[in-house]
């Protein structure tokens, strides 16, 4: 039954956490006195969990990307069609000096820069320009293409735009599993604090209990004439000294779980409290061999946030450089056209020429442009080849970095199995000699101050003993962090 209640009570926890709690006051939950004195143990991975389906700052890293597949969708709008007009009409004096009117549409058929274009004119007046009048025709349809022969024919800006937003989809990539990495490393070692703060609350809980129980049985000794009143004084002090520390490990805790509380957030985007009855796991503490240093070492030099965010860096430099490349060559633009005439239905003298598509009735243009020291163009080319080697001299040191920092917390984690190894060798040593004491105080062959100092050491090395455990922990979860990933 009471194993039921406890899977009812997390069970609860959980649909809070993600659905907000019923009764809630503004989405954080109602404290109120526990109703069994079963605790539920939240589980670093259920923690992580929470944190990264609901925490703000992990929530903000995911739009990272969003935003960035919104400037692709910008840099696309480069090649949508263009419907345009232009009208234009100048009448005097009751003279219409000219009227003329334009309307096409403009539309990228291939990636090399190529333009359809149709046009339909008309124009008419007294004193219109004579390359625009029409003669026995009420308008002209052209149907052509503009082909950059020169510059602009592999690579353009609008070319040049689109596959940087791409690239910037890449970074921004980069930039959330970074984000989400350093929130869920902070969550992580708030977690294992949370845990220290609760074994150092329950260590110190326990030796008060100890040394209450020892006052009050040596007071009733004492009443009896079986022991001196003095011990009974010796033994009221520890119990006020733990008194003590217990205060201190309960303000420890409690702020523990607020700094816990700050990464916990529903659906609903409110925070959410811990309930008092949930408690830490049991630390974990493995052996890792070598075979995880070498795979975090691969998975580093290929998925490291930051060295994918200057390998991209490469990459938009290179898109860049083949641009600016390409400004070094003449700009020349081929226009050419069909033309056709508008029939006037019942008019005479409507005949071909003058209406239908053929090769007889075009319009061809050429546009030539090469500045003559190309010095705008060359400074810039110039410029993108030195920020190209300031990157790479950045991603070999940040690549070595990297690795320093990895084999450097590995050094950290095996140094501390070692401790952890040793210290619990030395506390189940304690323990025994803080048997053997009280067995001898038993029977009146110790005092209560060896009792007392066999124990109060033993709690130290217990305290210290967690205390490794949690600094294990959160080691493990920076030897993963400096790697660029998480546990």
């Amino acid at each position: 039954m009471r194993l039921i209640m406890k899977r009812n009570l997390l069970a609860g926890f959980f649909i809070a956490l993600v659905c907000g709690p019923p009764g809630a006051e503004g989405g954080r939950l109602v404290q109120t006195a526990p109703q069994s004195n079963d605790t539920l143990v939240f589980t670093a991975a259920e923690y992580y969990e929470a944190v990264t389906g609901f925490h703000p700052i992990v929530r903000q890293a995911r739009l990272l990307s969003d935003e960035a597949r919104r400037e692709v969708m910008q840099a696309r709008g480069a090649f949508d069609p263009k419907l345009f007009t232009d009208y234009s009409k100048k009448q005097f004096g009751g003279t219409l000096y000219y009227e003329k009117w334009q309307t096409g549409l403009s539309v990228p058929i291939l990636p090399g820069g190529v333009d359809l274009k149709i046009t339909h004119d008309q124009a008419g007046g007294r004193y219109v320009n004579p390359e625009d009048r029409l003669i026995n025709i009420p308008g002209l349809t052209t149907v052509g293409v503009s082909v950059p022969v020169g510059q602009g024919l592999l690579i353009d800006a609008r070319r040049n735009a689109l596959r940087q937003a791409q690239l910037a989809v890449d970074l921004a990539e980069a930039d959330r599993i970074k984000l989400i990495n350093k929130t869920l490393f902070d969550a992580a070692k708030t977690y294992w604090d949370w845990f220290l703060a609760h074994q150092q609350f329950r260590l110190i809980d326990n030796g008060l209990g100890l040394a209450e129980t020892r006052f009050r049985a040596l007071r009733e000794r004492a009443l009896l004439g079986d022991a001196a009143f003095i011990d009974t004084t010796e033994a009221f002090i520890t119990v006020q000294d733990r008194q003590v520390q217990r205060e201190q490990a309960v303000t420890l805790l409690q702020n523990s779980r607020l700094r816990l509380s700050a990464f916990l957030w529903n659906a609903d985007n409110q925070p959410i409290d811990l309930p008092d009855q949930v408690v830490p796991q049991a630390a974990m503490v493995g052996f890792t061999d070598a075979a995880v240093l070498e795979a975090l070492l691969g998975r580093a030099a290929e998925q490291h946030p930051e060295l994918t965010k200057l390998q991209t860096k490469s990459r938009q430099l290179a898109v860049e450089e083949r641009f600016r490349r390409s400004l070094l060559q003449p700009q020349i633009n081929l226009n050419a056209g069909l033309i056709s005439g508008i029939p006037v239905f019942g008019a005479a003298g409507n005949e071909p020429p003058y209406y239908g598509f053929m090769a007889s009735n075009h319009k061809v243009g050429l546009d030539v442009v090469f500045p003559l020291f190309l010095r705008k163009e060359r400074g810039k080319l110039q410029q993108i080849r030195i920020k190209a080697n300031q990157l790479s001299l950045e991603r070999q040191q940040v690549s070595r970095d990297i690795v320093v920092d990895v084999r450097a917390a590995w050094n950290d984690l095996k140094a501390l199995e070692r401790q952890l190894t040793v210290q619990e060798q030395t506390v189940r040593n304690q323990q025994r000699l803080v048997q053997a004491e009280q067995q001898k105080f038993s029977i009146g062959e110790s005092s209560l101050f060896l009792v007392n100092s066999r124990e109060s050491k033993l709690i130290d090395l217990q305290l210290k003993w967690e205390e490794l455990k949690s600094k294990y922990q959160k080691t493990l979860a920076d030897l993963y962090y400096r790697a660029g990933t998480v546990l």
